[in-house]
């Protein structure tokens, strides 16, 4: 099959033309927009969005990303409505109806059914005119002028300018709502980006062991307690268990560059005084930034200047934030 066009010249038409249909409709937004903010944000119940075709797959994107910062939603199917899941609706209930022509027999049926329950509906609709955009108490609009696609017949450029909008309401909801970081972290607390948000040190370095020795500890006995401890370096302390410094693999390395003989140096003379350090209470996501800045793969945790334990590089991998 012989491609008319260069795929490339087609990949920019189709992205030119939705986001200029994107661009378009931010010249669109009106006090709609706004009130059916204030009408969300200041709702017991929560939002229901509801649609058909790729319009109900944009509102299941809608849901997950209102449920995520925030906004209690739920999703349901307008062709299911009319066969039982209209029960899910509750008096305070806002419903978001997503439909480009906005005159689709389901939606038709589904108008006054919803209109008894007495909730507020929000249209997100492409045609003004439309069935659903003259029923609704306020309308989001979703202008497409065509689609992206030759033919103007594939849901392409219109589900691209819903779902703007959708990321649009729920980003202003957030903001509204004052939603935090600490917010965010605890409705994503699987994955590397829940981690990134709510992982701390001091929830890994107790599964590591804590290599440490004193300040005359004998070279040999320093690589003995680093071997067994496997975290490639060690912390050397003072009689009263404040940090002195650290020796890692490559401290040894540099010694036996450096010495014929090494066997009777101690730590002191090799270690690297006041080494990086971190406190157990920081994030495990800036114990990684130090490293790289640092250019380093451990850090001691200290309390007071005490060693607590070690952080590595591979713990970190381990956790998904590399």
């Amino acid at each position: 099959m012989k491609v008319l066009k260069n795929s490339k010249m087609i990949a920019q038409e189709v992205l030119l033309a939705e986001a200029e249909a994107i661009r378009h409709a931010v010249e669109l937004l009106d006090d709609q927009f706004d009130a059916a903010v204030d009408i969300i944000l200041n709702s017991t119940g929560r939002l229901v969005v509801t649609g058909v075709g790729k319009s109900a797959l944009i509102g299941q994107k809608i849901v997950a990303t209102m449920n995520s910062t925030g906004t209690p939603s739920l999703f349901m199917h307008a062709a299911d409505a009319i066969h039982g899941d209209l029960g899910m609706i509750q008096a305070d209930d806002i419903i978001l109806i997503i439909s480009k022509s906005g005159n689709t027999a389901e939606i038709k049926v589904l108008l006054p059914l919803l209109k008894r329950t007495s909730v507020r509906l929000i249209a997100l609709v492409s045609d003004r005119e439309s069935y659903l955009a003259q029923h609704a108490d306020y309308v989001l609009h979703a202008y497409a002028e065509r689609e992206a696609d030759p033919m103007n017949l594939a849901p392409t450029t219109s589900t691209t300018v819903a779902l703007a909008l959708g990321d649009a309401l729920a980003v202003s909801l957030l903001e509204a709502r004052g939603f935090t970081r600490h917010d965010f972290a605890r409705y994503h607390p699987g994955g590397s980006l829940g981690k990134k948000l709510y992982l701390k040190v001091g929830d890994i370095f107790p599964h590591n062991q804590c290599p440490q020795v004193s300040l005359d500890t004998l070279v040999r006995d320093v690589i003995f307690e680093i071997s067994a401890k496997r975290l490639g370096a060690t912390a050397v302390v003072y009689h009263t268990g404040q940090l002195a410094g650290i020796v890692t693999d490559g401290d040894i390395r540099r010694m036996a560059y450096q010495h014929d003989a090494f066997w009777d140096l101690q730590a002191k003379d090799v270690m690297t005084p006041s080494p990086v350090c971190i406190d157990a209470d920081e994030y495990a996501i800036s114990a990684l930034q130090l490293m790289r800045d640092r250019d380093i793969s451990q850090l001691i945790v200290t309390e007071n200047g005490h060693v607590k334990g070690f952080v590595h590089l591979h713990d970190l991998l381990k956790e998904g934030l590399v």
